[in-house]
């Protein structure tokens, strides 16, 4: 008799990618030089550094997927080992693994992000397996290799484990991934690009109502993230802190917010945590040098300053009765 898997807090399906990060005095002007201040690379990815950050805050953890056979696929392997993160991996020979080159302006810590990814890098539905989504307490997918993500998802679907994703472009199959979504957590143009309309008042119930989301939610930046819970809209603004690098916070923010309904934290204080985990992931090099150890969020999402609010209490109580 076969024996099981062990039992994991997160299952996570989606993108990991090497990063070489160039710090910049400032962004280059066009036809111009500008001498770099430091380069160095780094292991990122949506999904992969969003387990990351929730191995490295005590959960089990599991990640499928896809690498060439170069030395970013070993650096993936071993920050993945490294993190206690049971990882599996499909490997494409004489394939470089995806990659980015990201610019980052040291006098705002914004970056400019040149990527490539070879298209026989695409997860496949037929290189997964279900135990590692089934054996989860929760799935974790992007959307960019979306066959996949849709299997992993009516996979756990069917196991009764919750489905979080993170969308930033409507990727071919985008739709039917979020009808075995859970907790849809968007950029602030996915919903208008989906709907046609600007008012995340009105997208994201729209989008709950559409694909029977528990919860969906759009992140906003500096102006922090709005979620629709189906009865009330929550709103949680970002934390004043003075960017190292910018890369990965949205990465940081999805892994603390798995993290946060696998411990059962309630919205209203999960969103203030997500918020302080992206603020601080801020304040390091690279998609993963700015995860912080639990403690220094909770403190942080206790004392930190806010960014002023984008909405008032008396606006989210507002449109919440137009949508009712």
């Amino acid at each position: 008799m076969q024996k099981l898997l062990p039992l994991v807090d997160i299952a996570g399906v989606g993108l990991n990618a090497t990063d070489t990060v160039i710090r910049l005095p400032h962004f280059p002007a066009f036809n111009s030089k500008v001498e770099f201040r430091i380069s160095e690379v780094l292991p990122g990815g949506q999904v992969a550094s969003a387990v990351i950050a929730c191995a490295r805050w005590g959960l089990k953890a599991r990640y499928a997927g896809k690498i060439g056979d170069d030395a970013a696929a070993d650096l993936q392997r071993r920050e993945m080992k490294r993190a206690g993160v049971e990882a599996h991996w499909s490997a494409v020979r004489e394939c470089q693994s995806q990659s980015s080159f990201i610019l980052v302006d040291e006098q705002t810590g914004e970056r400019t992000v040149l990527w490539k990814r070879d298209a026989r890098l695409e997860l496949l539905p037929r290189e997964l397996r279900k135990e590692w989504i089934v054996r989860s307490r929760l799935l974790h997918v992007d959307g960019h290799d979306c066959r996949a993500a849709v299997t992993a998802a009516q996979w756990a679907r069917q196991a009764k484990v919750p489905v979080t994703v993170d969308l930033d472009n409507l990727y071919p199959g985008v739709e039917a991934l979020l009808e075995h979504v859970d907790y849809a957590i968007t950029s602030r143009d996915f919903p208008a690009r989906l709907f046609g309309e600007s008012d995340l008042f009105v997208t994201l119930p729209k989008l709950a109502v559409r694909f029977g989301c528990r919860m969906a939610a759009a992140t906003l930046g500096e102006d922090g993230v709005l979620a629709w819970d189906g009865a009330k809209f929550h709103y949680s603004p970002s934390f004043e802190v003075k960017p190292v690098d910018t890369t990965g916070a949205g990465d940081i923010f999805h892994g603390a917010f798995a993290y946060g309904v696998v411990r059962g934290i309630p919205l209203p204080e999960l969103l203030i945590f997500c918020c302080a985990a992206a603020g601080l992931a801020c304040l390091g090099p690279g998609a993963r040098g700015g995860i912080a150890p639990l403690k220094k969020i909770e403190q942080f999402a206790h004392a930190g300053a806010r960014r002023p609010h984008a909405f008032s209490e008396v606006q989210l109580i507002a449109a919440a009765r137009r949508v009712r």
